[in-house]
């Protein structure tokens, strides 16, 4: 039950209606728990001064405890504002850049998380604490946050430093200090690194404060990250759940337990993210007997998820979004874990690899009907052909292939192995070597079809071996045309970093964002991070660094686009513990990041940092298309259009996604009528996003189109 516990009474002079900023709530605060998740803290009778933009407004709200309740079910919540003689709760946006101070405000209570139930050493992407500039004798101000620190490389330690004051003039000083961290306990400043030569990792700590001289960057230039939202389990892989008119829903999982795994549990920990309005639930699924952890994710031509292999290697279990169940389905011929899998153009599931769970050896693949619900081994789609070369053997040699359903029920493999290949899925199956990609293996890179029309693929980063192994920032685009002809492989500028277990989404407009990696590929590590994102540009083949976000995101991280053109990442982590259920006491845990972060990319910005005005999308069907269809709906602007398939994600692999380009409209007005691409190898059967871009190129949000057989 809800709580409510007052500490001193509310001083009445202070009564007043506004005043100055405050740096602390004024009386002691109140504090609030709904007994499953953070405390509240309410400070009576305050306002927050530049507050920003309101992510929900509700109407009707009866007490400043019941606001509060409706902060903590809402995971983009950290601050709220109840509005006593109108009775709303404003639950804030606290959006980078937007400082909220306290003022006495008597019509209203404010509410925060109280940061100090974070865990020492929780990452952090805003100051939790109420943040107080410091202007040094030079001129230069810097944020200065308490219980905070840098956790990175120090360039120079300056011992008996007495004061906060003191270390940030000592920052101000000193060529290139953007950072600095000042031991209170030891009264010592730490002068840090430089970014992006240092990742540095913002974290709780209540011996150090942080001092940090401000970077404004634009927007409309490097996009924007939001707050971190807390999740109830670390997120290894995840999809969205296809539904009209708009899909709202992410749903993630990892193993047995929420930040473990290890051994065949038959259970796996999910967690469903409401992305629209924040709400998060959190469930066990048993009755499939199948613990996920490492599968194989395929969206179906009907929009439910087929989940093969991982822990429990023969296992496979089918999400049916219209009844939100599990079922499961008829086991693999082959166990695996750590392989990949495709729908083809018929609307089967072709797999291959997996060599990490079940039997080691190279795995030939198979392949899944969903209208007999049963899989035939194809003998004929050798696994040897694909392998890698990797120091630690065949576990890790048949991993993560980047997969592409094609025409003719074909599979074209483009990596992560230096050669690319060609697979038959008719009668026994077939290879057939395409190209040589690169002179080395790419294990745990990015790819992306990001131009199916044209049937362009990218591919970047990853690793030679699975781990210990140092990454590359080789890139290329490959493409393709007629199933089983060679495939032409053009080497572009590399990455700005080496990444290996790196993600890669495709945008509406055709860019690629990359996200997260290290430039040493090693399992279960912070180390050596990457926090700035970089976005290809298909058109000039470039690269552009964006703003970074706050969490190292490394093995076992995800990253999936929204149909609101948000990319969300969370996770990396999970340990391994040799007994089901086992404690996870011993573990590493700065390594686990039971969280997540959204991306707003610079083209929902207008040049001066407001939202871009959306084109809007109207009179849509919600009946099913076909390959060569016509779509007929109404639009507020038009500039171009595409359809990008709802995605899934795992171990850097999101083999679901694809964009294809709608390159056959006419207009009438403001009616706009698109004719469908008229192969299913191109256009794959299965749910999409239709986005209209206005001629800026500021997307619509994502409606959702069924395209089946």
């Amino acid at each position: 039950m809800s709580t409510i516990t007052t500490t001193l009474a509310i001083a009445s002079l202070w009564l007043q209606s506004v005043s100055a900023a405050l740096t602390a709530c004024p009386v002691a605060e109140t504090s609030w728990s709904s007994g499953n998740g953070p405390t509240y803290l309410i400070c009576p009778n305050t306002d927050y001064q530049l507050g920003g933009r309101s992510l929900q407004v509700v109407q009707n709200v009866a007490s400043t405890t019941a606001c509060a309740k409706i902060c903590a079910t809402d995971t983009r919540c950290s601050k709220a504002v109840y509005d006593k003689g109108k009775r709303i709760c404003h639950v804030k946006d606290p959006k980078s850049g937007v400082r909220m101070p306290w003022e006495a405000y008597a019509n209203f209570d404010t509410i925060r998380i109280d940061t100090v139930q974070l865990a020492e050493g929780a990452f952090l992407a805003r100051c939790p604490f109420p943040q107080i500039d410091y202007r040094t004798s030079r001129g230069s101000t810097y944020n200065v946050c308490r219980n905070t620190d840098y956790v990175g490389a120090s360039v120079k330690i300056v011992k008996q430093v007495t004061t906060v004051n003191a270390c940030a003039d000592l920052c101000g000083t000193t060529t290139g200090c953007n950072k600095a961290v000042f031991d209170t306990k030891n009264n010592v400043c730490h002068i840090k690194g430089a970014e992006p030569a240092t990742s540095l990792f913002w974290v709780k700590n209540q011996q150090f404060t942080t001092i940090t001289l401000p970077k404004q960057l634009k927007p409309a230039q490097a996009g924007q990250w939001s707050d971190l939202v807390r999740l109830p389990l670390i997120p290894v892989a995840a999809y969205v759940v296809p539904q009209f008119p708009q899909a709202d829903r992410l749903m993630f999982f990892s193993s047995w337990g929420t930040d473990a795994f290890g051994g065949a549990s038959g259970m796996t920990q999910f967690g469903d993210l409401n992305f629209a309005t924040g709400k998060i639930a959190a469930r066990q699924v048993a009755n499939t007997h199948h613990d996920m952890f490492c599968p194989a994710i395929s969206q179906l031509a009907d929009g439910r998820i087929l989940v093969q292999g991982g822990s429990n290697a023969e296992a496979v279990s089918i999400y049916d979004p219209s009844t939100n169940a599990f079922t499961r389905a008829a086991d693999m011929k082959v166990a695996r874990g750590y392989q990949t899998s495709t729908i083809l153009s018929n609307g089967k599931v072709f797999t291959i690899g997996g060599a990490y769970s079940g039997p080691r050896e190279a795995k030939n693949g198979e392949i899944y009907d969903p209208k007999i619900q049963a899989w035939t081994y194809l003998p004929g789609t050798e696994a040897k052909p694909i392998l890698t070369k990797d120091h630690e053997g065949i576990w890790r040699e048949d991993n993560h292939a980047w997969l592409f359903g094609w025409k003719k029920g074909s599979v074209f493999q483009a990596g992560p192995g230096k050669d690319q290949h060609w697979f038959g899925t008719e009668g026994k199956g077939s290879i057939t070597k395409a190209a040589t990609r690169d002179t080395m293996d790419a294990m745990c890179g990015i790819f992306v079809m990001y131009d199916a029309i044209a049937g362009k693929i990218l591919s970047a980063a990853g690793a030679q071996d699975y781990t210990n192994s140092a990454a590359t920032a080789h890139a290329h685009i490959t493409t393709i045309g007629e199933p089983y002809k060679p495939s032409t492989v053009e080497r572009i500028p590399d990455l700005a970093f080496p990444r290996g277990f790196s993600n890669a989404v495709v945008l509406p407009d055709g860019s690629v964002l990359v996200t997260g990696g290290q430039r040493k590929s090693l399992v279960f590590t912070n180390t050596d991070s990457v926090l700035i994102p970089e976005l290809f540009n298909p058109k000039t083949k470039t690269w552009t660094q964006l703003a970074p976000h706050a969490v190292p995101r490394n093995y076992h991280s995800i990253s999936i686009l929204l149909p609101d053109s948000r990319v969300f990442i969370g996770g990396g982590g999970l340990c391994y513990v040799n007994k089901i259920k086992g404690s996870t006491a011993g573990c590493d845990k700065t390594v686990d990041h039971a969280d997540g972060e959204y991306f707003s990319p610079p083209f929902l910005f207008n040049a001066d940092g407001t939202p871009a005005t959306r084109p809007v999308v109207s009179n849509l069907t919600q009946k099913p298309v076909k390959v060569g269809a016509t779509l007929t709906f109404t639009a507020s602007e038009f500039g171009s259009a595409s359809l990008v398939r709802m995605g899934s994600v795992t171990h850097s692999v999101n083999s679901d996604q694809r964009r294809v380009p709608l390159n056959n409209v006419t207009r009438n007005g403001k009616t706009v009528s698109v004719k469908l691409p008229t192969d299913s190898g191109i256009l794959l059967p299965g749910f999409y996003y239709l986005f209209v871009l206005s001629a800026k190129g500021t997307p619509s949000m994502g409606m959702t189109v069924h395209v089946v057989l």
